[in-house]
Parts: C-alpha cells; sequence; structure tokens
C-alpha cells in the first residue's frame, strides 16, 4: 500500500526532525541533550506514592533490573507499576493505544485503517469482559493496584518528563496521556496471542497459491510432520501420561473432535487433494484448482491487513517460535532439575521483556510473592521465571485456534442454514490526531467479526473462494469472518498470578488451567526434583472442516461444537528418559489423541537437535551442566545443510570462479558462525535455490513487493501458440512485505526440499532463464545454477575475496525503537535506533536468528531473551535480556545487555535478598 506508507512517512519525518531538534542537533540553546535526559528516572533517595499503606524498597543492579519489596501484595503490584512507568512508559501508551485501536490519537490519520481493524476485533472490549465478569476478586485487586502506581508517576510526569518521544509528539499535536486502566494491562494478552495466533497465514497462503498451483502441488508445500524423525514432546504413558487416567481414543467414546478422525491431514471433511466434502458446502476441499481467479487480490489484502496490525509486536510466521527444555537431576551435575527457555519474537526496541523481581518480604497466603524473571511493561505479575520453589517457561504451542469463515450477507443480514439471520452492527468512532473523526461500521455474524469490511479492497474478498455446488450464489462475494480464541473471554491473567504464587506441581497445573490464550508449552521444574510439561489453552473442537481453508460461515456443521477439556490436554511428569523438550515440534505422537490441535506444526528441526545434544552427552554418561545449557541454547548449527551439502558438492562445477566459492563447502561442519564463509555461501546458495525452485512459481501475492516477473495470466490454461509464449505473457510484482513473502527458508522448507533430493527429475526442479544456457531442468542443473548465481550475489554483496565473506556481514540485526523508529528517515535512527550487530545462527537452528530467504539476510527474529535456571542453586541462574531495562534512548540500560546477548554471554540472575543486596547499585524507597 505505498500511498498509505507514504503518508506515514510524512508524518514520521515531520516527528523525527523534531527529535533531532531535541538532541540537540540543530538548535541546542533551547532543545538540548537535557531534554533526552529528563525523563531519565529517579533510582535513589524516597518518593511518596499515593496509595501505599508501607514502605516498599526497589533495589536496582548495574543493569538496571530492578527488584522490589513489600509487605502487601497490593503494595508490591503498585510499586511494579510505578516503576515500569519510570521505564517503559512510552511502550506501555503505545501499546494500550494499538490493543484498544487509537493510534490515531497518537499518530494522526496514517493509523486509522490500523485502528479500524482492531475495533472491528474488538481487543480491548473483550479485555473489559473478562475484568468484569471473569477474573477473581483477587486479580482485580492486584490489576488495580498495579494501575494505581501507574497514575501515581504520571500525576508527577509529564511531557518530556515522561520520555523524549513525548517531547515530539507534542510538535506534530496536542495528544497528552490519559490515566492508566486496569483493561490497558488486560488487554495486551491479545496481542501477544495475536502474534502467536497459530495457522491463520497458512490458511490464507494455501488459498493464495491456488491461484497458480495444482491441489497436489500445493499438499507437496505443505508436507506431513515427520513423526519418524522428530519425536513429538509428549510420547509415555504411566508417569508421563498422554491422556488422563481412562480416557479413551477417538472411536472408542465417541468423544472426538467431531469427525470421528484423530486429526491426521486432510481426514476432517475432505481435502484439497480429494475433493471430497463433509457438510452441505466447504471452502477447504473441493475445485481448489482454478478456483481463485478472482479472489486472490482479496486474500491478499486481507493477509496485508493482517500483517499490518501487529508491526509493533512483530512477524508471525514460519519459524517464529521458542525453545525451552527441563532435564532431570539425575542427569545434571547440580543432582537437581536444571530449565532453559528462549522465545523467538521480533526484535523491538525496548525488547518486549522487562526483568524485575517481586518479593513479600514475608510469603504468606496473603502474600505469596517471592517471583522473579520476564515481565511485559504494563502487565502484573511475572510471565516466565522462578519463584522460591518452581521454575516454568513458555514456548508457543501453535494450536490452530483461528478460522476465517465466509460469508453469505445480504440486505442486513447473513445466511445461516438456509436462514436469513440479522447480523449485529455498531459504529465506533476514531478520534483523529490533527484530524476529524471517523465512524466506521462494524459488522458481525454468529462466526464472528466480518474483517473483509476494513478496506474497499476487502469488499469482494470471497468472490471467487473454492465452495461446492450446494453453496449459496455468490452473488456480489462473500464476505469473510473471524473467529478466534482472543475474542472469547478468559481468565489468562488469573494463570499469571496463580503460577507465580504456586509453590508444586498441582497447584502449577491448576493454575495453569486459566492460561486461555494464547496456547502455550509449558515447562515446569520445582526443587523437589519434579520435571514436567503441561499444554494449556482454549483449542476449539471443530465440526466439519480441519481449518486448512477458510469455512462456509452459512453451514452450522463447520461450527465449533466447544473446547478441549483443560483436564484433558496433554502433560507429562517425571518422564523416564529424564528431559521435556518443547521447541514448536508436534505435542503428540501421530494417532493417539483424540483431539485435533493442529496439523501446522512447526517441523521439529529445533527439538531434534536439542535431543540430540542433551541424548550425546547422557549416553556417553555423563551430565549436563549449566554451561552445556548455554551450549546448546548458542548451538548454531544448520540442519537442514548436513542434507543438502553433499549434493552441492557432487556437481561439477566448470567455471573456476564458482568453483573456487563451492569450495567453502568442503568440509564445513554446518555451524553458522558470524565469522564464517561458508555459512554465509551456504545460506546464500539455500536462498537462491528456493527462489528458483519455488519462489519464481508463487503468485504475486506470496512473494516480495516490487519482485516482478513475466508469467502466464494465472487463468490462461490454453496451450501456447508460439515456443516462448511472449504473445500472452504479462508482467506481474510481488506484493508480500520481505519478512512474510514465501519461501521463507524455515523448516517446512527443510522438509520440503529433502523430499525432493531423492526425485531428481521432479518438475519442481524445472525453472526458465532469459538466457537459455541458464535454464534448468532437473535437480542437479537447478543445484549448479543456484550455486553460481549465489556466488555472484555475494560477489555483489561482500566482494571478490571469498577469504573475506563471512555470515555475520550478511547477518544482520537492527534495534528499532517502537513507531517512530521503525519509518522515519536516516538521521531518526542515530537518535533512537540501534544496530547493526553481526550475528551467528539462523532460522530453525537453536539459535533462531531468524531471515526470510525470500526478503534478504538480515534478521527478522530472535530469542527475545535467554534464561537458564538451576533448581539446586537460584543464584547460579542465568539470564540476558535483548535490550535493557530502559526504554529511555541514551540511558545507560537502553541496550546494555545486547552485546552480552548477541556474543552468547549471560548476567547472574540474583533472587535471594542477599544476593539482590550484594549487586544493587542503587536503592529507592517507595512510602506512603
Amino acid at each position: 500500500m505505498p500511498a498509505k506508507k507514504t503518508r506515514r512517512r510524512g508524518r514520521l519525518i515531520v516527528i523525527s526532525l523534531v527529535l533531532l531538534l531535541v538532541a540537540g542537533l540543530g538548535y541546542g540553546a533551547y532543545w538540548s541533550i537535557s531534554t533526552v535526559r529528563a525523563s531519565f528516572p529517579q533510582v535513589s533517595g524516597e518518593i511518596a506514592v499515593a496509595g501505599m499503606s508501607a514502605p516498599v524498597t526497589v533495589l536496582r543492579d548495574g543493569n538496571g533490573i530492578p527488584q522490589l519489596y513489600a509487605d502487601s501484595a497490593e503494595d508490591l503490584f503498585r510499586a511494579q507499576g510505578y516503576v515500569q512507568a519510570q521505564d517503559r512508559f512510552w511502550e506501555m501508551d503505545v501499546r494500550r493505544h494499538m490493543t484498544a485501536g487509537r493510534l490515531s490519537e497518537m499518530f494522526g490519520e496514517d493509523h486509522v485503517e490500523t485502528d479500524a481493524f482492531l475495533r472491528t476485533l474488538g481487543w480491548h472490549d473483550v479485555a473489559q469482559e473478562e475484568y468484569d465478569e471473569l477474573l477473581s476478586d483477587e486479580t482485580r485487586a492486584y490489576l488495580q493496584a498495579y494501575t494505581d502506581g501507574v497514575n501515581a508517576y504520571l500525576a508527577d510526569h509529564s511531557g518530556e518528563e515522561l520520555s523524549v518521544e513525548y517531547a515530539a509528539l507534542g510538535f506534530a499535536n496536542d495528544y497528552e496521556p490519559e490515566e492508566w486502566h486496569p483493561v490497558d494491562s488486560v488487554a495486551w494478552l491479545k496481542a501477544m496471542a495475536w502474534d502467536l495466533r497459530g495457522n491463520m497465514q497458512e490458511e490464507i497462503d494455501r488459498s493464495l497459491l491456488a491461484e497458480r498451483l495444482s491441489a497436489e502441488e500445493i499438499e507437496a508445500l505443505y508436507p506431513p510432520y515427520p513423526y519418524d524423525r522428530n519425536a513429538p514432546i509428549v510420547r509415555e504413558n504411566g508417569t508421563g501420561t498422554l491422556l488422563p487416567p481412562g480416557q479413551a481414543m477417538a472411536g472408542e467414546s465417541g468423544e472426538t473432535d467431531g469427525t470421528g478422525e484423530t486429526g491426521g491431514t486432510g481426514e476432517t471433511g475432505g481435502t484439497a487433494e480429494t475433493g471430497e466434502t463433509g457438510g452441505t458446502g466447504t471452502a477447504a476441499t473441493e475445485g481448489v484448482e482454478g478456483a481463485f481467479d478472482d479472489v486472490s487480490s482479496h486474500l491478499a489484502s486481507v493477509a496485508e491487513t493482517l500483517d499490518e496490525i501487529p508491526a509493533l509486536l512483530g512477524t508471525n510466521g514460519s519459524g517464529i517460535g521458542s525453545n525451552s527444555w527441563v532435564i532431570s537431576g539425575d542427569y545434571t551435575t547440580t543432582g537437581e532439575p536444571l530449565l532453559a527457555n528462549d522465545p523467538h519474537l521480533s526484535p523491538s526496541l525496548p525488547g518486549v521483556w522487562y526483568q524485575m523481581g517481586l518479593h513479600c518480604n514475608e510469603v504468606t497466603a496473603a502474600c505469596p510473592f517471592d517471583v522473579s524473571g520476564f515481565t511485559f511493561s504494563g502487565v502484573p505479575g511475572v510471565v516466565i521465571g522462578h519463584n522460591q520453589d518452581i521454575a516454568w517457561g513458555l514456548t508457543n504451542l501453535g494450536a490452530d485456534v483461528t478460522d476465517l469463515r465466509l460469508e453469505k450477507l445480504d440486505d442486513g443480514n447473513y445466511l445461516r442454514d438456509g436462514e436469513q439471520v440479522p447480523y449485529e452492527t455498531r459504529t465506533e468512532t476514531i478520534d483523529v490526531a490533527g484530524g476529524e473523526p471517523r465512524e466506521i461500521t462494524v459488522r458481525a455474524t454468529g462466526n464472528g467479526p466480518i474483517i473483509s469490511d476494513r478496506e474497499e479492497e476487502f469488499a469482494n474478498v470471497g468472490d471467487s473462494a473454492p465452495v461446492d455446488s450446494s453453496a449459496p450464489d455468490r452473488g456480489e462475494g462473500y464476505a469473510v469472518s473471524l473467529t478466534w480464541t482472543a475474542l472469547e473471554p478468559s481468565r489468562t491473567m488469573d494463570a499469571i498470578f496463580g503460577i507465580g504464587a504456586a509453590d508444586g506441581w498441582e497447584e502449577f497445573r491448576a493454575a495453569a488451567q486459566d492460561f486461555a490464550v494464547p496456547s502455550q508449552n509449558l515447562i515446569y521444574a520445582d526443587t523437589a526434583g519434579n520435571i514436567g510439561y503441561q499444554a494449556p489453552g482454549l483449542i476449539p473442537i471443530r465440526g466439519e472442516g480441519d481449518g486448512r481453508y477458510p469455512a462456509p460461515g452459512w453451514d452450522s456443521a463447520y461450527d465449533w461444537t466447544g473446547y478441549i477439556p483443560q483436564d484433558q490436554l496433554p502433560w507429562e511428569l517425571n518422564p523416564e528418559r529424564g528431559y521435556i523438550v518443547t521447541a514448536n515440534q508436534a505435542v503428540i505422537e501421530e494417532g493417539q489423541y483424540p483431539y485435533t490441535l493442529t496439523d501446522d506444526w512447526s517441523y521439529g528441526t529445533r527439538s531434534a537437535r536439542i535431543e540430540e545434544l542433551i541424548q550425546g552427552t547422557i549416553e556417553d554418561g555423563g551430565k549436563i551442566s549449566m554451561g552445556d545449557m548455554q551450549s546448546i541454547q548458542l548451538d548454531n548449527r544448520n540442519e537442514m545443510a548436513e542434507v543438502l551439502v553433499p549434493h552441492l558438492l557432487n556437481i561439477e562445477v566448470s567455471d573456476p570462479y564458482v568453483r573456487e566459492a563451492q569450495e567453502l563447502l568442503v568440509g564445513w561442519d554446518y555451524s553458522q558462525d558470524a565469522d564464517s564463509p561458508a555459512a554465509a555461501y551456504y545460506n546464500a546458495v539455500w536462498r537462491n535455490l528456493l527462489q528458483l525452485a519455488f519462489g519464481n512459481k508463487m503468485p504475486k501475492e506470496l512473494r516480495v513487493e516490487g519482485q516482478c516477473l513475466r508469467v502466464r495470466p494465472a487463468d490462461d490454461s490454453q496451450p501456447l501458440e508460439n515456443p516462448d509464449g511472449e504473445d500472452r505473457l504479462i508482467t506481474e510484482c510481488g506484493e508480500r512485505s520481505p519478512d512474510t513473502a514465501q519461501p521463507d527458508g524455515g523448516d517446512r522448507w527443510f522438509e520440503v526440499v529433502r523430499g525432493l533430493l531423492e526425485d531428481p527429475d521432479n518438475e519442481w526442479w524445472s525453472t526458465p532463464a532469459a538466457d537459455a544456457q541458464a535454464a534448468a531442468d532437473t535437480r542437479d542443473e537447478l543445484l549448479a545454477r543456484a550455486l553460481r548465481d549465489a556466488r555472484w550475489e555475494l560477489t555483489a554483496e561482500l566482494g571478490k575475496d571469498i577469504d573475506t565473506w563471512s555470515w555475520g556481514r550478511l547477518h544482520r540485526l537492527m534495534l528499532n525503537n517502537e513507531t517512530l523508529g521503525t519509518e522515519g528517515p536516516g538521521p531518526v535512527q542515530w537518535l533512537l535506533n540501534r544496530g547493526p550487530w553481526n550475528l551467528a545462527g539462523g532460522s530453525d537452528a537453536v539459535d533462531a536468528t531468524g531471515w526470510n530467504a525470500a526478503g534478504g539476510y538480515d534478521i527478522t527474529w530472535v530469542p527475545s531473551m535467554r534464561m537458564i535456571v538451576s533448581l539446586a542453586d537460584f543464584e547460579e541462574s542465568l539470564w540476558i535480556n535483548l535490550t535493557g531495562a530502559s526504554g529511555h534512548t541514551y540511558h545507560a540500560n537502553y541496550t546494555d545487555q545486547t552485546d552480552l546477548w548477541a556474543a552468547g554471554e549471560y548476567l547472574p540472575w540474583a533472587h535471594g535478598e542477599e544476593a539482590v543486596r550484594e549487586r544493587a547499585e542503587h536503592t529507592l524507597t517507595l512510602t506512603p
């Protein structure tokens, strides 16, 4: 959407110029560096905070990480709100405006469309309902205390005292922050659920691929999970269990996922391959080939808007995930469990996590918290970490919790089981900084909000979606609604407090039952020596359909019939193998569970490598140490390279210039160190291979924006009238952002290419070229071309001398400040952004510094933090954050952890009061 981006860039340029003045680059007499420093928080002495019932001590170490000590839980969270506002209020304010669909109030008309979409989803309304009706009285009290702490800080600070961004924003409009509200905290959990929303992108992409690919070709690009090679998380019965005692398998009790099937690919209502249907009309099955003649641009627009919304959150796509594992004390040098976690999210500045300790001076039933770990700014409690008894980590389960629904609308009604039912409407007013308010009408059916209303080009999003012959007349096109678990009120906020206060496995599991969205893999360890796993989440049970393609909203047979009971979700306790690994792989063995979780798992590359490293030590009779845990977390081996490189080295290359580069792969150990020339060349070959074999065959909606190809029209199935077919070729340019285009190169593509390597004459290896000598018809011809193209690409990027090549020079990380630092001109990067860092790792390495092979080598997601917890002695635990505690540019703690993080180093994680006081450099007392 070039026009939108131009308008946004114009406003950001104005704000950016003001920021330069604030920094003293232009008119330093008034706007000077003192303005930047005005928001730096007071970290020593005393501050009176309204509402405190007793003094709260805030101890900060040299990295600005605060540890809070209070007599009551309410004072503890009141202090948490105050301290997080000191460090991160700009981030908190932007987040709450985003989740409420109110960014236009801060940044003007450029964000009206984004706000309209978020108002349509209604995150804030759902959060309000949770707060009003579902959350416990205790949780509400904690949220209110946190809110009071934030507002106490706002009462005494404004403008540049809050952050330099407010000083700049004041020149663009008269925006002033309003008071915080408890619902602002609850709503942020919806944003995280969006960032980890499951397979919605795959659902759209499969539909878009049908414009140019057959059903068989599409299925080939989504191969089945390799259960024989990459083990799922849960795999044992007995002490570790797949099912609650007495739970029957599908078909034994009639209690199934609504289809009588166990969730195998395509077995719940038909597949695109067979065309078989399971109800009166399906958008997921029959007629995929050629059925998207007109719908592709509309679905692409939906996809583009979906990507536009989490621009402040991060990329959602293949490869985004996390690593976590826990090892029994039987196999550790400490004799007690060790637990590691590193969630993978898009990089931002400040990073999404905020390290903190929350300690009751005396742990009692009334004040049960002695917890430290990683928090979200704007949300009370600790999300990942440990208390005095247990430790826990999270990875994304990836459950299929969203469905796109086609809707037949007519004169205020929608079709439902042959009847006309009035759809709901509401009016939303969007206030716009520097402009007139905008009114939008939100429509919703019983299936959810209609997301195809949000732009003019969405109006006919369902024009040609595949349906069977019994579907209603298309008329002017179907609308598209969204069914999503996060739009149902839930008690996830209760779970955060409950887990933080849990003292053992049973309390932990009970608290986890409230963790509804996003659906996560929870790993566990305790000081009694137990290790465990629990899969919580609100996960739907479908009637007909399998969630792989948009479903017919007019047919109730495709409705969700309920949710998997929480006590029937997979779990394990003390498995005999002595460890549990979760890295977004399949949760359960195929055919061993009565419900469908998803068919769009990550393919287990990271989890298999972690297990390989753990087993290698155990099988040799060794024990896993804290150092081993670090080494595993930083492992950067490329598992696909081991499969592909032998084929690349078998290619006879006549050009000595290309052969020189090819020889870099001889003896390479597949490690992707930042200084590795072999890793640079291999990844360039991988990128070119994917582009030649797959990328150039994708529809424009999945290719990188601006990437133009001469192709036959999508609806052209007639024979060519001349050998070149130039009379009917058209130019099509890609429309997808570089971060989300396909093929992205993640481990789904590992599986696709792995399966093709043993089929050297497969049609996927065929690719044309303007130069006939560069065309390829077989595997080896295409690999030869990829070797050549990669050599020339890196010569242009890194120079002729291969000895000077390095992976890190290609694979760079930039940290961009939220909103103002993402699209402004170059000078604003100097003020707010930091980088680049040249990094090791890669997509679906354990050290998952992800990049999108379709878009380039720059890093699009990272281990957003790393932690390793020793249950034998919490003071031996380690942690590191992507950025730092502070959200204030030029503050000493703005990015003080980033160099350490990039180098694979950690900080000591003090937890006990004696250790915390020993590391403390600042003491602040918050008094009544």
